[in-house]
Formats: structure tokens, C-alpha cells, sequence
């Protein structure tokens, strides 16, 4: 991910370089690009670290870290150019480019040109992210996927941002099952502003807005989503890069609503906060992995599982004392969402055993085609909209 991007409407765009195939996935690439003859040649190229790749694209103007500005012209990656960059120098050559061939490129959006300079751009590698001001990226997003249904419309946000201020956007986004990934990286901590308690924090969190503690009852977020019927609701964490990795491209194949939580330790401001359960000799008496169709057990050899009791709720038990045959078989594709809630609710926070995966994932038409039929039988029916008419039609009056 690469996060603090600024954004230009005015930025010089230049022509992209297409570089050999063979080359290594993440390098350093210097070339010289000619403006006469709008071609770039590549003069030589280092290896550098993956995080250090930034996506752009046809209309975007924007790169991690760096302020774009028509003095500072940008490359822009297309589906078959590469190569990104921030500057180009007074000779031609392009400097502190990135390259990655393996990269999927998706089409881009064209930025608003009244978003302020300094506006906030997170940015995933191959994907576009959707881009608004703090607090309404459910609502950007949905505007954004049912505008323009041929992007693949992702919210980056984090336990404080989607569960608090931005806590409605995320509920009615989940209930009309827009077409968006919603990756939620919950700390338990308001990081970004410098460490206020959030609506995960655990009761009794001392904090620079808490100071004598936090009165209030945490949020969980996997149930808040099932709640809303989400369509599509996991949670994975950050030691696990092979599981993160697959729950990502499942919500990412997701067609609807798909909300990822994502247990991420923030080592400023709540360093330690899941230590309980992902330190690395915790992990497998910890985390309970649920997996489609298999029964749910866990323990370095498997001995303990889970059941659902006569109430309705999530148990842990011994598989030795009830038997194989007791123990829930995992249903993610389950229409009804009790049993999936009833696993959510099998921890309370990050201190005993906890369920990661997919805990829900079932077909439901998305919003955005919804409205999109909707708008094709209005138009069939009555003909196409003609916006002016419709501004002078009814009751008008003209200020002098």
C-alpha cells in the first residue's frame, strides 16, 4: 500500500516506457525520455523494495510521498507501460522509477479538479482505491462503483475512520450490497490521529482522550457487518501474508459488498494489542481457521473444536469429549447469516480463541446493476433523460 499520495488536476503527463519482460519484478530504473519524439529509453535499472511501487494511471496524477505538480511531470502506468516515476530531470532522464511487469492495470477514474492539492490518496498496487476526504469513502464508493461499474472500487480504511465517523457510509454500503472491497485495518487505536481511543479499543483503554479509561463497549466488526447481511465478510491479520493474500483475492472476485477485517498492530501508538492471539507460539491454540465445508477444529493437532449448543451459540470443546461427528461443518455460502454470527461472536476481542477466514459469502444482486436496470427500464419506458428539460420543468424562478 502506499499511503500520503498528493494529488494535481494540472499535472504534466508524460509518455509511458515499455521495459523487457525479463527484467526483475521491482527495480530501480533511470531512463531518458526525449520530448521530441515522445519516446523513453532505459539506461539502467537496480533492484528496490515492493513497497516502493506506486499505481497510476491514464487521468491520475498522483504517487506516494510526492507532490505533483506540472513542474514535476509523472509517468503513467497503462496495461502495458510499467514504469513509474516523479520527476523528470532538465536533461531527460527519469529518475526513481519503479517497475513491476506482473502488475494488473485496471482503468482509472478522472479526479475531481476542485479536490484540494493536499487531498489524501491511498493507492494498492495494480488496483484503484477509491479517494475522498475522511469519513465518506462509503459514499464516494458507492457513488464511484455505480458511476462507473467497470472499476474495481476498493476502500482502504480502519477501524476508527469506517466504525465511528464513517460508521453509517459503511452500514448502508454492507445493506445494499454495493460493488466494493472494503479492507478495514483494525488496530484498536486511532493511529493517524495520534493515539485517541476508537470504537475497538477494549473497555478501560487509557488513551489521550480516555485518560482514566474507556467506559465504552467495543465493536465487533464481523458481526457489525453480518448484522447488515454483508455479502461477503472475512478476517485476516497481518503475520499471516499467504492467508491475507487469499481472503484479498476472494473479496476482490466478490461480486457485491465484500469487507475484510484485518488485525493490524500498530507498533506506535498500541504496540502488542493481538499479541495474545498471533504471537507466533499463540497462533495455533489462537486462531480458529474456517474453511468451507470442512468442520471447524483447531489446536496444533486439531484437538479442540467447535459446536453449536442447544441456545444457538458457538462453543469451544474438546473433540475427544463430544466426537468428530459433533462439530460444526462450515457453511460460508449459508443464505441465513445466524450461524456465521454465532462464530463471530466466539471471541469477544483479540484474547482467546478467535475465528479468521470467511465467515459469509452468498450471491445477492449488486447495487449498482440494480440501478443501472432500473435506469435502462425508465428509459425504455419513457424514453432518455434530457437534463435541461428536466431543470426548467415544474416550478422555476429567476433571482434578479
Amino acid at each position: 500500500m502506499v499511503a500520503g499520495a498528493r494529488y494535481s488536476p494540472e499535472a504534466e503527463i508524460v509518455p509511458t516506457v515499455a521495459l523487457p519482460p525479463t527484467m526483475p519484478l521491482t527495480c530501480q530504473v533511470t531512463a531518458v525520455f526525449d520530448p521530441a519524439l515522445s519516446t523513453v529509453a532505459v539506461k539502467a535499472w537496480v533492484p528496490v523494495a515492493a513497497s516502493t511501487i506506486a499505481l497510476l494511471g491514464e487521468t491520475d496524477t498522483a504517487i506516494g510521498g510526492v507532490m505533483v505538480t506540472p513542474a514535476k511531470p509523472v509517468l503513467v502506468a497503462s496495461a502495458t507501460d510499467t514504469a513509474f516515476t516523479d520527476t523528470v530531470d532538465d536533461d531527460g532522464t527519469l529518475t526513481g522509477a519503479v517497475y513491476a511487469p506482473a502488475l494488473e492495470m485496471v482503468p482509472t477514474v478522472a479526479l475531481p479538479p476542485g479536490m484540494p492539492l493536499t487531498a489524501q490518496l491511498t493507492a494498492v498496487v495494480g488496483v484503484l482505491v477509491t479517494i475522498a476526504p475522511e469519513s465518506i469513502d462509503g459514499a464516494f464508493a458507492t457513488g464511484l462503483a455505480d458511476a462507473r461499474p467497470d472499476l474495481h472500487d476498493w476502500v482502504i480504511t480502519g477501524d476508527g475512520d469506517a466504525l465511528s465517523i464513517g460508521g453509517n457510509h459503511l452500514l448502508h454500503a454492507l445493506r445494499r450490497n454495493v460493488n466494493v472491497t472494503i479492507i478495514l485495518f483494525n488496530n484498536q487505536i486511532y493511529g493517524l490521529t495520534k493515539g485517541q481511543y476508537s470504537p475497538t479499543s477494549e473497555t478501560g483503554k487509557v488513551t489521550k482522550s480516555t485518560p482514566f479509561g474507556s467506559l465504552d463497549y467495543p465493536y465487533n466488526p464481523v458481526s457489525l457487518a453480518l448484522g447488515a447481511e454483508a455479502s461477503f465478510v472475512a478476517r485476516t491479520h497481518d503475520m499471516d501474508r499467504k492467508h491475507m493474500t487469499e481472503i484479498f483475492r476472494r473479496a476482490y472476485a466478490h461480486k457485491g459488498a465484500s469487507i475484510v477485517e484485518v488485525y493490524q498492530n500498530c507498533n506506535v501508538f498500541n504496540d502488542g494489542a493481538f499479541e495474545t492471539i498471533l504471537a507466533k507460539d499463540s497462533r495455533p491454540t489462537m486462531l480458529v481457521p474456517l474453511e468451507h465445508g470442512k468442520r471447524v477444529r483447531f489446536g496444533p493437532d486439531g484437538e479442540k473444536g467447535v459446536i453449536i449448543d442447544s441456545n444457538g451459540s458457538a462453543v469451544i470443546v474438546e473433540v475427544s469429549e463430544v466426537g468428530e461427528e459433533r462439530l460444526l461443518v462450515h457453511d460460508e455460502s449459508r443464505r441465513d447469516p445466524s450461524l456465521a454470527f454465532a462464530l463471530s461472536r466466539l471471541a469477544n476481542g483479540p484474547y482467546s480463541p478467535t475465528p479468521v477466514g470467511v465467515f459469509r459469502a452468498v450471491d445477492r444482486a449488486d447495487y449498482g446493476s440494480l440501478v443501472q436496470d432500473q435506469l435502462l427500464a425508465a428509459s425504455a419506458r419513457k424514453g432518455p433523460g434530457d437534463l435541461t428539460n428536466l431543470l426548467h420543468s415544474g416550478t422555476t424562478w429567476t433571482v434578479e
